[in-house]
């Protein structure tokens, strides 16, 4: 917590329940509302026009309204069981509207009871047309009695009578079944009573060059708008400082790093007395040649160790370009030097991956001290949740004691009784999966041992990122690329199966998995469900004639491993494997197929990323429009990675001409990751192609999304550069809370998901 705590800080970080009432605080917990600021910047998902505004002539078609009207009359139940629909005619005197409701009969009996000929009520929501006349569907409403007062549940119909009456804007906001938006609306105006002026955290300079309101009016304008320009306006100021908190907090972290110690990692020393060098005897003993870009990527790496204060470094690295290379020799460096290194993966099945090829890749040299072992060599230990009890207590003990240099594991390796003896270095797999405080919790483990210092950090992901991305995920790291692939990798053709249109070809994909087998090659099947689904409740068309199909339900594991075991592919040993699976048995299977003793896996995602089976020679993606375009990219990677050409065949019901279908066929068309990726930028335009809780924020950032922004994103790196360097010690109140800010959330959320 910072020591400076300005009035404005103290005010946003009341928590809901001082203002509300535990009771009310409560019913905004799924809004994930913790505090009167959070409470602020949950923002409206879009604005009517009050009914002060609103002339029946003139409706705004696609826009939401508030209209003040009469009931002119109100039709039998219209349709056929079980959906029926109620039309009322609505008059302002001058125009007409229909206002139409669709149900079940008794839905249409409440309708009929309410909407009585010359009552008068409030009816919110979208202009629409049918048949060449204006139409709302199913609209929210409140009606008055002869008296004028409003009927039906009197504390929600007031709150709707009064917004909606009111001039200027009313905002829509994300709301809950227990939770309408104008209950929300009626708090944000008492939040915003209750914490008067606000002060402007941010320098003159600031506000001149970006041309924003400040800050107070921001919550006032996007909550309390006049027009539609000033919510936009405000709502810019406020996605501003979203984008530079998290950029300030970037920068300043970049800049605390300066001043911690790391241990010097040099190329021949440890702890000042020359030895044999690990990593040169593994250098002599690899088999081939490291590409021009393994080579400059680790000297990078290596001058970043030489140095007095912690590498912060991101690898990125295209699909099959030996990154687990580039960070094995980092961390045979660290052990050069008489210190440990920790390889953190998020699943078990990667880390037991990492585990596997590391040894292998080390030989004899990753054997530790045993007889015959080389003078250099270390051990190399798993530590993951799953382990007997004696597996977890030797590397237990090779941790703490030093015995083991490297120690591969999940997040088994944050628990309290994990020790290290004197950790130097730590590389985290695919870091998108972690918060920043899961780093930042081995980093205090390097705090413990025989020389506290701070430990270098090397984050490795094979998802090609956006720049925006990384500045916003990885905006404390400096990025090293790597994107040449190692000679000896076959090509991989991949074909977009149109499993709707040509039921045969699916039947071929099958043939060409036993063609694959029979040649003594293996084959993966991922699908994007562990078992089958009910879809339930699908939107209903307004119209019989605007009726469409439910979308194709997709193909599970649990089916497929069936019917292919039965059909197909009968005879042929196929597994399965995914995230339900109990950890000992999830490795279970990976082994017996990294062995040679399945010949088929039928899996989910768990094999997107590090799993390496060299004879796996096809790739079968089920539903493979339900997937994104790097997550494509990352399945097909995991074959033709050995001698044998592979193939990757994208089944989909997606007809030609489609998003979907133009999706696939960029992946099919191209191998390039990282173009890839920036095709997948324009398709999605928002979201965040890693998925969730990368830069340790809140799990998803509330105003701005990274991809959309990316400008924003860009302007706010350079001023909060410029911010820190104008307040190096960080001496500035204000901007020393806006980093607390992001620091306490995303603490919040970190512990929220531990």
């Amino acid at each position: 917590m910072t020591r400076w705590q300005t009035t404005t800080f103290a005010r946003l970080n009341q928590p809901v329940a001082k203002l509300l009432g535990e009771k009310t605080a409560k019913s905004f917990a799924p809004l994930k509302v913790r505090t009167v600021g959070d409470l602020l910047r949950h923002v409206p998902r879009r604005y009517l026009l009050g009914t002060e505004n609103s002339d029946l002539r003139n409706l705004p078609v696609g826009e939401e309204v508030a209209i003040i009207a009469e009931v002119a009359k109100v039709s039998d139940t219209l349709g056929h069981p079980p959906r029926q629909r109620i039309e009322a005619t609505l008059t302002d005197g001058t125009g007409r509207v229909t206002a139409t409701f669709f149900g079940k009969a008794h839905h249409c009996a409440y309708w009929q009871k309410n909407l009585r000929a010359a009552s008068k009520g409030i009816f919110v929501g979208k202009v629409t047309t049918f048949n060449g006349a204006l139409q709302l569907t199913h609209p929210t409403f409140v009606m008055f009695d002869s008296s004028g007062k409003v009927v039906g549940k009197a504390e929600q119909a007031a709150q709707i009578a009064d917004q909606v009456t009111r001039s200027g804007l009313v905002g829509l906001y994300p709301a809950t079944a227990k939770l309408p938006t104008w209950t929300i609306s009626a708090t944000i105006d008492l939040a915003l009573d209750a914490v008067g002026e606000l002060a402007e955290p941010l320098p003159e300079w600031v506000l001149d060059e970006v041309d924003l309101p400040t800050f107070n009016d921001a919550y006032l304008g996007v909550h309390r708008a006049a027009t539609k320009d000033e919510a936009a306006k405000a709502l810019e100021r406020l996605q501003f400082d979203e984008a530079l908190g998290l950029q300030l907090t970037m920068a300043r972290r970049r800049a605390d790093a300066t001043h911690l110690r790391a241990p010097e990692l040099t190329a021949s020393t440890a702890h000042g007395r020359a030895q044999a060098s690990l990593l040169a005897a593994f250098d002599r003993r690899l088999p081939f040649t490291l590409t021009e870009g393994q080579a400059r990527v680790s000297e990078e790496i290596f001058a970043d160790l030489a140095r007095p204060h912690p590498m912060q470094r991101l690898l990125q690295g295209e699909v099959g370009s030996g990154k687990t290379l580039v960070a094995l020799r980092a961390m045979l460096r660290a052990v050069d030097n008489g210190r440990q290194a920790a390889l953190l993966a998020p699943t078990e099945v990667l880390a037991a991956q990492h585990h596997a090829t590391i040894t292998s890749l080390l030989g004899e040299l990753g054997q530790g001290r045993v007889l015959g072992a080389p003078d250099e060599a270390t051990e190399v230990v798993l530590m993951t949740g799953s382990q007997s009890a004696a597996e977890r207590k030797h590397a237990l003990f090779a941790a703490a004691s030093g015995q083991a240099g490297i120690v591969i594991g999940t997040h088994a390796l944050l628990a309290d009784t994990v020790q290290f003896a004197d950790l130097g270095l730590v590389v985290v797999d695919e870091q998108h999966r972690f918060g920043v405080e899961q780093r930042a919790a081995l980093n205090q483990k390097a705090q413990q041992g025989l020389d506290p210092v701070t430990p270098h950090v090397l984050v490795m992901t094979a998802t090609p990122i956006p720049r925006s991305v990384a500045m916003t995920v990885f905006g404390d790291l400096e990025t090293s690329l790597l994107t040449e692939i190692p000679a000896g990798r076959s090509d991989v053709q991949t074909t977009v199966v149109d499993a709707a249109a040509n039921p045969s070809w699916v039947e071929r994909a099958w043939q060409r998995v036993s063609e694959e087998v029979a040649a003594g090659r293996q084959a993966f099947i991922v699908c994007s469900a562990i078992s089958p689904t009910q879809v339930e409740d699908w939107p209903v068309a307004l119209r019989p004639e605007d009726e469409v199909p439910p979308p194709q339900q997709p193909v599970s594991v649990e089916e497929l491993f069936a019917e292919l075991n039965d059909g197909a592919l009968a005879g042929v040993r196929v597994g399965k494997l995914h995230g339900r699976m109990p950890p000992a048995e999830k490795a279970e299977v990976m082994a017996a197929f990294a062995a040679g003793e399945i010949d088929v896996l039928v899996s989910t995602t768990v094999v997107e990323v590090g799993v390496d089976v060299p004879n796996a020679s096809v790739m079968v993606i089920m539903d493979a429009d339900r997937f994104g375009v790097s997550q494509l990219h990352q399945l097909r990677g995991r074959v033709g990675r050995g001698s044998h050409a592979g193939l990757c065949l994208l089944l989909t019901h997606a007809g030609p001409g489609t998003p979907a279908r133009a999706r696939l066929e960029v992946v099919a068309r191209n191998r390039d990751g990282f173009m890839l990726a920036e095709a997948d930028l324009a398709a999605r335009r928002e979201g965040n192609v890693l998925g969730a809780t990368q830069s340790g924020s809140r799990s998803t950032l509330r105003l701005i999304r990274v991809l959309e922004h990316a400008d924003l994103i860009v302007t706010c790196r350079d001023i909060a550069e410029r911010l820190v360097a104008e307040d190096p010690d960080g001496r500035d109140p204000h901007l020393a809370d806006i980093v607390t800010q992001v620091e306490l959330d995303a603490a919040g959320e970190w512990l929220e998901r531990a």
